[in-house]
């Protein structure tokens, strides 16, 4: 999937590095929707269906915001909150899991993007505190 490799307003983006976080968090957002339709549609489960939505699409639209940080701080945290909605995200689909309304091959799939992530967000965070120090 190809997403604009331009932010809001013509701005361009902090690095290839943010560009690749951009395109890989969009993905993950349409992934979410998707499940969230699936689940309404096939499965009839629809309150956890909203909350994987919420989580899932909140990490990028955090992603997003923090693309316009105010400092070095805002930005860490504004990464912060993306974890927190990926962590969260991971427990719903847990749980998804663990009640059988998606398979355990659909787990694995989703469980390994939120996790790779999750280590995008933490290596961002961890490289802006250390310049921070510096």
């Amino acid at each position: 999937m190809r997403v604009n490799s331009m932010n809001f307003k013509g701005m361009t983006m902090r690095s290839e590095k943010d560009k690749i976080y951009k395109e890989k968090f969009m993905a993950f957002a349409i992934r979410m929707v998707k499940l969230k339709n699936y689940l309404n549609e096939q499965r009839h489960e629809y309150n956890i269906a909203d909350q994987v939505q919420r989580s899932g699409t909140a990490i990028g639209a955090n992603h997003r915001e923090a693309t316009f940080a105010e400092s070095d701080l805002d930005f860490i945290h504004k990464l912060q909150i993306a974890q927190k909605e990926c962590s969260e995200t991971i427990y719903w689909l847990e749980l998804l899991n663990a009640t059988e309304y998606i398979s355990d091959e659909q787990f694995n799939s989703l469980y390994a993007d939120a996790e790779e992530i999750m280590r995008m967000l933490t290596s961002s965070i961890m490289t802006t505190r250390k310049r921070l120090k510096k």
